[in-house]
């Protein structure tokens, strides 16, 4: 029996330990380190032959490295980051002492998805329908939205491999999982583009 597990979510109250331990015992790479929602989330990449569960699982990711913050940032991430999820120039908080009990959750704050892709788009003199298309959301966004770049960020995202090999169906896959997971993150996606 083969398993496979895209991501988990893990919660510490030392991140920078947490992730220390991760590098040295099992060669963990930080992908992205992006501030999102008001919470630190660090994307980190835990690599073995065929881990992406595609064809190209035993291909490396080209991951091209996010100059403003000195570290490597996934296609995801930067997504997030083009529609205002994080902010790259963001200062240094100064360290807290512990709560004396734990806090409630903190609320995700909406990011208005819909308002800065039809900006985008009424700033454009080609007609882009990223409400549609998975290329031209990325077009919109200033992102490579070569056939390459596509297969990576399906590969990125978990897209089954039976939907990789033809480029409709992970284009579709594609566009409908960025549009689920930037709800998922905050974004206000109207629910006819999730169904």
């Amino acid at each position: 029996m083969q398993s496979h597990i895209h991501h988990a979510h893990l919660f510490s109250s030392n991140l920078d330990a947490a992730l220390k331990f991760y590098q040295e015992m099992f060669e963990a790479e930080i992908l992205a380190d992006l501030d999102l929602a008001g919470a630190r989330n660090v994307f980190i990449g835990v690599f073995s032959p065929g881990w992406l569960g595609s064809p190209v699982g035993n291909q490396p990711v080209n991951i091209t490295p996010n100059t403003s913050k000195g570290v490597a940032m996934s296609l995801f991430g930067k997504i997030l980051e083009k529609l205002g999820f994080s902010n790259p120039a963001e200062v240094e908080a100064a360290p807290q002492a512990a709560p004396a009990a734990p806090s409630a959750p903190a609320p995700i704050a909406v990011v208005d998805v819909v308002a800065q892709l039809e900006k985008l788009a009424a700033s454009q003199t080609q007609k882009l329908n990223w409400r549609v298309s998975i290329v031209d959301l990325m077009k919109l966004l200033g992102l490579d939205s070569s056939f390459a770049a596509r297969k990576e960020l399906a590969a990125e995202l978990g897209c089954p491999s039976e939907k990789m090999g033809d480029s409709a169906q992970m284009n579709m896959w594609l566009h409908k999982t960025v549009l689920q997971k930037l709800a998922d993150n905050g974004g206000n996606i109207p629910k006819e583009l999730l169904g």
